[in-house]
């Protein structure tokens, strides 16, 4: 009797798990079909990809059901004033969602650190822009731009750009900025008043560890080395 009630458990939780992953793919899709028009017609007028306009949104609304979405009308997580009286927050408030992707634009453009993207990338080297976006300050976390590259290629946004005749999808640009990225996250810039003692404490590691790893035969440290953790 037991072994048949852990068996069923186990099916229900398999048929559950399976349901919320088809409810993601379909909220996802359903985004993506409502607001593809809005993020080409931005595309054509300024020159972000529609790749990265629509998957930015994706990424920061949770497909439109977000709390911020839901009340602020706000897909891009941009900060700023709002009036809502159903939640507090920090977010910016919007009377439609037009007007929130009208201010992610906005936003790129009137930013100094975003806007040699227009000039430098066009409106299919949707890489480029999410790297470029994310080293402008945009995101916080160093995995946000892998992430927007993931989820254009998961759902295939790059189709909806506007790409010369006969382009390819590039591989090499995406393989370069994760191996960048991925040993900048491994490893530290050591700073004025540093010693190994401290830096192990910080990353929560030994300094016995950091010896082996970078092959340091003693503990003294120069400013702007950089050392594996």
């Amino acid at each position: 009797m037991k072994r048949i009630l852990l068996a069923v458990i186990s099916i229900v939780a398999i048929s559950i798990g399976s349901t919320q992953i088809s409810l993601a793919q379909k909220s996802a899709q359903e985004y993506i079909n409502t607001y593809k028009e809005q993020a080409v017609s931005a595309m054509e007028e300024f020159g972000v990809p529609a790749s990265i306009i629509l998957a930015v949104a994706m990424h920061e609304s949770a497909n439109g059901t977000s709390r911020v979405a839901t009340y602020l009308n706000n897909h891009f997580g941009i900060k700023g004033p709002n009036h809502s009286k159903q939640i507090r927050s920090s977010y910016k408030g919007y009377t439609s969602v037009q007007e929130s992707y009208d201010d992610f634009i906005s936003y790129l453009k009137n930013r100094k650190q975003f806007q040699s993207l227009f000039t430098k990338y066009g409106p299919y080297e949707y890489q480029a822009w999410a790297y470029g976006i994310m080293k402008g300050g945009y995101a916080g976390s160093k995995s946000w731009a892998a992430h927007i590259v993931a989820t254009i290629k998961k759902h295939q946004l790059f189709l909806l750009d506007k790409r010369p005749e006969g382009y390819e999808e590039p591989i090499a640009v995406k393989d370069k900025e994760e191996v960048v990225l991925a040993v900048e996250a491994k490893s530290y810039i050591v700073k004025k008043g540093d010693t190994l003692g401290v830096i192990a404490k910080r990353h929560h590691t030994t300094v016995r560890k950091i010896k082996n790893d970078n092959k340091l035969r003693s503990d003294r440290l120069k400013i702007g080395q950089r050392i594996k953790i």
